[in-house]
């Protein structure tokens, strides 16, 4: 039988070294400490924020560093529960974690309410005359936009100290995720038998090419998520009820207003992306999705049948080693700089890839401030690997280049431009894969892991945009989200995207429990804008070569300074227009032509 391994039995090389954030224990509750104590730092300013320009640069310049601190501080609890979450003591910091940012959040709740109270001009007043004030610019003008819906200041402080609570059902839904849930183990068709995980069935079992290892992991992990369907539903509208109280207190029109605000974009390019790529992929999946069944000789195509390798013998194992060199060469076009980064993340034990008991699922990125990123994959030796690691890099050479370009404060740019620089990675290796050869084989092979980025930022993110949206119309009209409600949602929007093609199962109806982007705002969406912009950013390299590829590096560099629609069009992409959701979709329908083609040969 094939089994897990613990956190203990990993080899140390497969794991991240995270003695970059903090080397033993003890200094990270030195600092947990030093940082609570240091809140006191903010006190001093409190009422006196209208003093004048000086003040107000230290005040701000205080909180900064206080806020830097945390973010060290924070992750490196959050990347050693990430990594075992089953840990007792992992458990314990990350509450300590958040219960210490609670406590942050309200010592320093003062310092907007102050600021939205300061005479008008007097602000503008401030910034003409301190320079010194242009590096928190775009932090003041955010506080601004949102000065309509500010509560009281004594309000404003209550709900931050309340913070732990708040984000309550992403910790529970993360903690029951990693330690809970069960899957019991399955028998393939010659008699062998697998232990089950979220991590097992998404790397290996959801893309194994023998139908009854993939469909009886598939029962498995299925029955596993339905024993904990109302409990993950509570969860769910937990978060969704906050966000509509939330929503109704700041006086927004809608909880879809409230949760795009931080996103700094025109609401039509959320519209746009959500029923534009609905609507005019369909045709192309289901194209696919017909294509798939026939290739692979099946009279009905299981919704876990819809990543199964077309070519199951031209699935070549790609080791970790093959995969960091094949990424290394795809990004030479990015230039020295950036290739040392990736191969520096890549080699230098920045990457945790190994599976084990109590692992966190997927794959994400962290990137503290004034260290060097951090990246969460399981690696089971599949070209999908590849282009995941590919993505992740994508985080962490853009927030690699924008911390060194900028302060913490204008490090991160708002979501809808988070997700362009990952998938664009993930462009440059399929180009940089098909540029190399004209293997049929091979080729249709590339084209099939490209389809896999358009179908997971197209396809399963944006259906749970689609998701969000009827749930907070529900929501905001006083019914009560179910399981029973999420899963007839979810079970209607999977078959109204893929008609007749792919037959729609319980299994398929839970798949709303797998994702935490529920609990991060309206972040689906946001894969749909980067995969639009990178999709964009991508032909433009190929077509100007070295001057777009500058003109991307100085959007990287660039940090949170502009706005996601700036970003974009300081890269030469205009977002403001529809013209480049259709044409990223056109682009998906001729890799669904050129791949019936090469089937039909």
């Amino acid at each position: 039988m094939h089994t897990r391994l613990s956190r203990a039995e990993v080899a140390i090389d497969e794991t991240w070294n995270l003695d970059d954030l903090f080397a033993t224990e003890a200094d990270w509750e030195a600092e947990l400490a030093a940082v609570d104590a240091a809140r006191d730092s903010v006190s001093p300013f409190q009422r006196r924020l209208g003093e004048g320009a000086a003040t107000l640069l230290s005040c701000l310049n205080t909180v900064e560093a206080l806020e830097q601190r945390f973010v060290r501080v924070s992750t490196f609890a959050r990347l050693r529960n990430a990594q075992d979450g089953t840990n007792p003591q992992s458990q314990s910091a990350v509450a300590r974690a958040d219960a210490l940012e609670a406590r942050l959040g309200a010592s320093v709740a003062f310092v907007d309410s102050e600021i939205l109270q300061l005479p008008d001009g007097l602000l503008e007043e401030c910034l003409a005359s301190e320079p010194g004030l242009a590096v928190h610019k775009m932090r003041l003008q955010d506080l601004l936009d949102v000065k309509p819906h500010h509560l009281g200041a004594e309000t404003e402080r209550v709900l931050a100290s309340l913070g732990e609570v708040l984000d309550a059902p992403y910790m529970v839904y993360g903690r029951s995720k990693s330690n809970d849930i069960q899957f019991a183990p399955f028998t393939d068709a010659a008699g062998t038998t697998y232990a089950n995980s979220i991590n097992g069935f998404e790397s290996n079992f959801e893309t194994h090419s023998d139908p009854s290892v993939r469909r009886g992991a598939w029962q498995s992990f299925s029955a596993g998520l339905k024993a904990y369907n109302h409990t993950y539903a509570a969860t769910f509208a937990t978060e969704v009820n906050k966000n509509v109280v939330m929503a109704r207190l700041r006086g927004y029109a809608s909880t879809e207003d409230y949760l795009l605000q931080p996103h700094k974009i025109p609401r039509a390019v959320y519209t746009n992306i959500v029923q534009i790529i609905r609507t005019e992929l369909a045709p192309h999946m289901q194209r696919y999705a017909r294509l798939r069944r026939r290739a692979l000789g099946l009279d009905k195509l299981l919704y876990c049948d819809i990543k199964a390798p077309l070519d199951a013998e031209f699935n070549p194992r790609v080791t970790y080693d093959e995969g960091c060199k094949l990424i290394l060469d795809s990004l030479a076009v990015m230039g020295p700089e950036y290739c040392d980064f990736a191969h520096k993340t890549m080699s230098q034990r920045w990457v945790d890839r190994s599976d084990n008991i109590g692992k966190s699922s997927g794959a994400f990125c962290a990137s503290p401030y004034g260290v060097h990123p951090y990246i969460l994959i399981t690696w089971s030796n599949t070209m999908r690997n590849v282009f995941t690691l590919a993505h992740e890099l994508g985080h962490g050479g853009h927030f690699g280049l924008a911390m060194k370009h900028q302060r913490y404060v204008n490090t991160r740019p708002a979501m809808p431009f988070v997700e362009a620089p990952s998938i664009m990675n993930e462009m440059l290796l399929a180009q940089h894969i098909l540029g190399k050869t004209s293997d049929p084989r091979l080729r249709r092979s590339v084209i099939m892991q490209v389809l896999g980025t358009y179908h997971h930022n197209f396809v399963t993110h944006l259906l749970e945009a689609e998701l969000q949206r009827q749930v907070y119309a529900l929501a905001e009209t006083g019914q009560s989200i179910t399981a029973a409600v999420l899963n007839q949602r979810k079970g209607d929007i999977l078959s109204k995207f893929w008609g007749d093609t792919v037959e729609i199962d319980d299994g398929a109806r839970m798949t709303w429990m797998r994702q935490p982007h529920y609990y991060m705002g309206l972040y689906p969406y946001t894969y749909s804008v980067g995969l639009v912009a990178s999709t964009a950013m991508a032909n433009l390299i190929q077509e100007e070569g070295e001057p777009a590829v500058q003109r991307w590096l100085g959007v990287l560099k660039a940090g949170g300074t502009m706005k996601p629609l700036e970003l974009m069009q300081a890269g030469g992409i205009d977002m403001s227009t529809p013209a480049p959701i259709h044409r990223a979709v056109a682009y998906v329908g001729k890799l669904v032509d050129e791949l019936e083609r090469a089937f039909a040969e």
